[in-house]
């Protein structure tokens, strides 16, 4: 084992999805030699979570399904996001169990690499991929794990220390994080966002700065300045005595991340290093600019030559959900950004469109958030808003006041899509930005996402 070995005693897993079941799977190994026993909980009973079951029983795992408390005695409670800080079943472990902790928490005990995290409202499943993208095409060994990729404990045992783990981490995981210490951080922005789950902004805003609790010297912190909500960190880290690199795209920083005349420059403290110009990122919109930027500063900062990030920058593309083109209908293009799921992202995704005449989708299970900016925004730049799902109503009544476009309404996404389809012309752009959760109608943002793709390519097929 190393310094950072897990600890031993019993276990409880909470939450049987596919970061729960690599929780299982790696602690079944160790029964016997730390691990006194392993029991999964998971508050749901389906066939699928039987079948699920029935394979880790044979590697003795017991799991309770179905379950609204921790019935067995554990040391060690390892919580999946899914399960809210609010449930019967984690206030039980709550107060049962000397430790409640993420896997990502887990992870970074049983590992021997070094870590870049990355987390913020918006862009940092962009931004992970990113920097994994970036030291791939610098040379540098890495796995990309977390939100994205695979969880992070099925990797660490073949990860050595030559290998650098790439992880995008939620305020859920981060929450229940005490000793991970990234070498690299990176943090974005803090936009409300999820305060159903964490009961405040200020409690969810700091939850997303446990990225920095145990970073000291030798670590670098990437912090965008440009949004307030993260801002206010840099001086904490730099107070702890970390290295803090500030990116902004409206004003230069040493050491920091910006745009100098149209050109990405990133200084670590030892100089300026001149990277590519925007027009050169095929990820489109200045919230994209910022995320590159931080992106280059954290590859770099681990290790990334300035040649490789220069390769990386010019060749990554749109991750699917966010931003991406998926077709031409009638001589209007149609653009999925699923993955926008609070009102923030919905306000950068109306920056990537310059003056094109635009019709917007807006709506699903909303998660406690005001949309009047978005109205406001969405008022001046779109000749048509759709809104559709649970949250169609209150969204609707966020833009009384609001006029120059036309509001429309459906019931549910292919709804919104003909109505869309209905009003939208040649050369305009049809964009779902939703700003609200999937759950009231799809399985996730990725199921939205792809119905949405498949109605624009049923859609061309049949004209």
């Amino acid at each position: 084992m190393n310094e950072r070995s897990i600890p031993s005693g019993s276990y409880a897993v909470l939450g049987l999805g596919s970061s729960g079941e690599a929780v299982c799977r790696f602690l079944a190994k160790r029964i016997g030699a730390g691990v006194d026993r392993v029991v999964a909980y998971d508050a749901a009973d389906t066939p699928e979570l039987r079948e699920r079951a029935k394979g880790l029983a044979e590697l003795g795992v017991e799991c309770v399904l179905g379950a609204d408390a921790v019935t067995a005695p554990a040391k060690i409670v390892v919580a999946s996001p899914g399960v809210r800080p609010d449930s019967a079943l984690m206030q039980s472990a709550l107060s049962t169990a000397a430790e409640v902790i993420s896997e990502i928490e887990l992870a970074y005990r049983a590992s021997r690499s070094p870590w870049v995290a990355i987390t913020g409202t918006n862009g940092k499943t962009t931004t992970t991929a990113l920097v994994g993208h970036l030291l791939d095409c610098a040379g540098v060994a890495c796995e990309v794990v977390g939100n994205i990729g695979r969880p992070a404990i099925s990797v660490v045992e073949d990860a050595g220390p030559a290998t650098v783990l790439v992880a995008e981490v939620s305020s859920f995981q981060l929450k229940s994080s005490f000793m991970f210490r990234p070498r690299v951080s990176v943090l974005l922005n803090i936009t409300p966002d999820h305060i159903d789950y964490h009961g405040s902004f200020e409690a969810y805003a700091a939850d997303k700065a446990r990225i920095f609790a145990q970073q000291g010297p030798g670590d670098t912190a990437v912090i965008d300045v440009d949004d307030e909500g993260s801002a206010v960190y840099a001086p904490v880290a730099e107070g702890a005595g970390v290295s803090v690199v500030r990116v902004s795209a409206r004003q230069p920083w040493a050491p920091g991340a910006y745009l100098r005349d149209g050109l990405l420059v990133v200084d670590l403290g030892q100089g300026p290093v001149e990277l590519v110009p925007r027009d050169e990122l095929r990820i489109k919109g200045s919230h994209n600019v910022s995320n590159a930027l931080a992106a280059a500063a954290a590859a770099l900062a681990a290790g990334a030559d300035p040649a490789g990030v220069r390769e990386g920058l010019r060749t990554f593309e749109p991750l699917p959900h966010r931003l991406e083109p998926v077709g031409v209908v009638d001589g209007v293009e149609y653009f999925n950004d699923s993955k926008a799921t609070n009102p923030d992202s919905v306000l950068k995704a109306l920056t990537a469109f310059d003056d094109r005449p635009l019709v917007l989708l807006l709506g699903g299970r909303n998660k406690g958030s005001s949309f009047v900016p978005v109205a406001e925004a969405a008022s001046q730049r779109t000749k048509a808003v759709v809104v559709f799902g649970e949250a169609a109503d209150e969204i609707a009544a966020a833009f009384d006041g609001f006029d120059g476009f036309r509001l429309l309404r459906a019931p549910g996404l292919a709804g919104a899509f003909e109505a869309a389809r209905s009003v939208a012309e040649p050369g305009d752009a049809v964009l779902l930005s939703p700003g609200c959760a999937s759950f009231d109608e799809f399985m996730g943002y990725d199921h939205r996402g792809s119905e949405f793709r498949r109605m624009v390519q049923d859609a061309g097929r049949s004209r």
